[in-house]
């Protein structure tokens, strides 16, 4: 949900089509990052994965990593909570 400043109601930028695993949903978001191009990134727990939407990409994000169910290999997450970026 993004606000601009004096507005009455705000927009959904990322999500908005109920919990679910389509790129259109998020299930339990935790932690999120907004870097310098205007991309959001979501740590998507329940679905193992992070998300990311461009700028003006509102509907529909981009698996960035994981997304192949919870575990311990190198193209898999477990419930990630939280967004560190270098």
């Amino acid at each position: 949900m993004k606000r601009a400043k004096g507005a009455k109601e705000g927009i959904v930028v990322a999500g908005g089509q109920g919990e679910g695993s389509a790129l259109t949903q998020l299930s339990w978001p935790k932690g999120l990052f907004v870097d310098t191009l205007g991309t959001l990134y979501v740590a998507d727990t329940w679905n193992h994965r992070v998300m990311g939407w461009t700028q003006g990409d509102k509907k529909q994000g981009t698996v960035v990593v994981g997304g192949n169910d919870g575990g311990v290999g190198a193209n898999q997450f477990n419930n990630p909570i939280g967004l560190s970026f270098d």
